[in-house]
């Protein structure tokens, strides 16, 4: 008797319901650019033609073991959100606006109900960053997943044009740091953040907590990673922006010195606000300052460096989005200071 791939694990015909169900949400999410819809062996964007000398920009990522705590907590509305602000907020350091977004699910089985709550806030993602959801793949691979667990992968591509890429070459000594709040951990530090709260302090994940403001645990972890596409798209019809950095792991010492041409520091002159849930690291680790600041991102997503002249103005734009933008500091020539972490100096005490 005939064996067939249904009984090795592999169901094509929830693989077809699956796609049915996020044609949708893709075309729920297209640009004038696109070319065709979901379906094909490939997606078809086109490059915008009021664009000269086009660049085109990736940027690729998962969102790491903040999958374990989704898994643990069985929210799997926000994680698909996660993945494209990964990606969509690596480009736009460019001064490139985002075209496309393409997933890739994995899955030992597939639970079509699962995937289509997770493909669903890409989809979300997608229309938040202005670009669309072009197409991806979904893997169903008996074995190599737990049930109920998955994996999750992306890329998304930008356009800037060539006159118009921000590279960090401009900047210069004077030019402010203004930082944009994150959301909370985002997608980075959480093998320490499990290791604290859930293996050491073994938290529970579904009870509301005072001290995180009345959440779970599982809520606080899992609030989405914030994508910045407006406030970049805003700031750049506002002021010249000389560098923009995305703060992901490695913190500000590991992210803001990319921008930084040789002989700059960057001096943090400032505290300001964060989430809860860096606290409580902070103090059921305990986890260091420096730690903290080198594996979080605490409490600033995206920083901006634009001249001293141009400072105001730009804080304005971006508070006329419902944001509060933190004037964190400026650029200085190397050697004024010891610098605490790779090129990031700081003078107060460290939020």
């Amino acid at each position: 008797m005939s064996i067939t791939y249904l009984e090795a694990g592999v169901d094509i015909q929830a693989g077809d319901a699956l796609i049915e169900r996020i044609k949708p949400l893709a075309q729920a999410t297209r640009i004038p650019e696109v070319i065709g819809g979901l379906g094909g062996f490939a997606g078809l964007c086109r490059v915008p033609g009021d664009i000269d000398d086009p660049v085109l920009v990736s940027g690729t990522d998962g969102v790491g073991t903040k999958l374990k705590v989704v898994f643990a907590a069985d929210m799997h509305d926000t994680v698909g959100f996660d993945l494209v602000g990964m990606c969509v907020n690596d480009v736009l350091t460019t001064g490139a606006r985002p075209l496309f977004f393409l997933d890739y699910f994995a899955t030992g089985r597939l639970n079509v109900d699962l995937a289509e709550r997770v493909i669903r806030s890409i989809a979300s993602a997608c229309k938040e960053a202005g670009c669309a959801l072009l197409g991806g793949e979904t893997a169903e691979m008996p074995g190599m997943y737990p049930d109920g667990e998955y994996d999750l992968a992306g890329f998304a591509v930008g356009v800037v044009a060539r006159s118009r890429l921000i590279d960090g070459t401009r900047v210069q000594a004077g030019d402010a740091l203004i930082g944009l709040p994150s959301s909370g951990l985002h997608s980075n530090g959480f093998s320490l953040a499990r290791k604290v709260l859930l293996e050491k302090a073994r938290l529970p994940l579904k009870e509301p907590m005072a001290s995180l403001g009345g959440l779970t645990l599982a809520e606080a972890l899992l609030v989405p990673t914030r994508i910045y596409a407006r406030h970049v798209q805003a700031l750049l019809a506002t002021v010249d922006v000389h560098a923009m950095s995305h703060i992901t792991g490695g913190g500000i010492p590991g992210n803001l010195p990319r921008v930084l041409p040789e002989g700059l520091d960057a001096v943090i002159q400032c505290e300001w606000p964060r989430a809860p849930i860096f606290d409580l690291l902070a103090e059921l680790g305990p986890v260091g300052s420096s730690e903290m600041h080198r594996t979080f991102n605490c409490g600033i997503g995206f920083i901006f460096v634009v001249a001293q002249s141009d400072c105001d103005r730009a804080i304005a734009s971006l508070r006329a989005l419902g944001d509060e933008p933190v004037l964190l500091g400026e650029v200085v020539d190397e050697g004024r200071d010891v610098a605490f972490e790779d090129r990031v100096i700081w003078r107060g005490a460290r939020p």
